[in-house]
């Protein structure tokens, strides 16, 4: 359509050189009409793609809840229709519990998606001890996806350094088990992640975590925080996910005035992720401490 009005345009304009008046008032019109043809391009295109973002979000979503659905309804069937010895028993309610937990966090992750994009309301915001925070919170993936303690490995520059920033506990523990969840997810083969906590210019409480998974293309480095998106490639697309984890990230640095960012070499070799949030100096610390007394 746009070629089309170019060379019409184009074509009037030479037969009708001679008539200045018309041409004129025929080049804005012409103009105005490219512009709005340019623009309703663009809109319907930004439609298809976030239609096809919702429906493999939708998908996406769909399978994780009727995964852990499906195997609890297995083991629910074979516990009634079987006289199982007491241990197979335990060992079954085990496996059910887990699937429970893993159903109750794609809930979880889908609802927090939905409250980051309609608050508008004020938190109270208490300073957070983000080393204890990670620590816990590396414990508990450890926990749930059964790996050794070498697998997800924390370091710390200088443990004697306070990482103490404000905000809501909640919300940041959120945003550290996302990050590990998406490290461990997008590590197939062998889970080496590297969680380290440091200090930027004595403003900024930094966290990294560095995994050897399967990377990210330098194209998507932005598009991986927007709601729903999932790179579209097919070692991507096989690993289980809503495309919500760091849109909640990002979504919920923001909210606490800090931002994220991810690096990767390329495709195959790994990916970093960093989130920075304010840090709260000891003279802050000890004043906020006052007042809460």
């Amino acid at each position: 359509m746009l070629g089309a009005a170019v060379a019409l345009n184009v074509g009037w304009i030479i037969l009708n050189w001679r008539r200045l008046a018309p041409m004129l008032i025929g080049i804005p019109f012409f103009a105005l009409l490219i512009a709005g043809v340019v623009l309703n391009t663009i809109f319907l295109v930004r439609e298809v793609r976030r239609n096809e973002r919702h429906d493999s979000f939708l998908n996406a979503v769909t399978h994780e809840l009727k995964t852990p659905i499906t195997s609890i309804r297995l083991y629910l069937e074979t516990l009634q229709r079987r006289d199982l010895p007491e241990a197979k028993r335990r060992e079954f309610y085990g496996m059910m519990l887990q699937d429970t937990e893993w159903l109750l966090a794609t809930v979880e992750q889908v609802l927090k998606a939905g409250e980051l994009g309609q608050r508008t309301r004020n938190q109270v915001r208490r300073p957070v001890d983000m080393q204890g925070l990670v620590i816990q919170c590396i414990d508990r993936t450890r926990a749930r996806h059964h790996l050794d303690e070498g697998a997800i490995v924390f370091e710390q520059a200088d443990l004697s350094t306070p990482m103490m920033v404000r905000g809501n506990r909640e919300e940041l523990e959120s945003v550290v088990l996302n990050l590990l969840n998406n490290s461990v997810k997008y590590s197939p083969k062998t889970v080496e992640i590297r969680v380290n906590l440091s200090v930027r210019n004595e403003a900024w409480v930094v966290l990294t975590v560095t995994d050897r998974g399967i990377g990210i293309p330098a194209s998507q480095l932005k598009r991986i925080f927007k709601r729903f998106y999932r790179v579209p490639a097919r070692n991507v697309l096989k690993t289980k996910g809503t495309g919500l984890g760091l849109f909640i990230v990002r979504s919920i640095a923001r909210q606490h005035g800090g931002d994220a960012f991810a690096e990767s070499p390329g495709e195959g070799r790994g990916a970093t992720v960093s989130v920075q949030l304010p840090r709260v100096l000891r003279p802050a610390l000890k004043e906020q401490e006052q007042k809460a007394e």
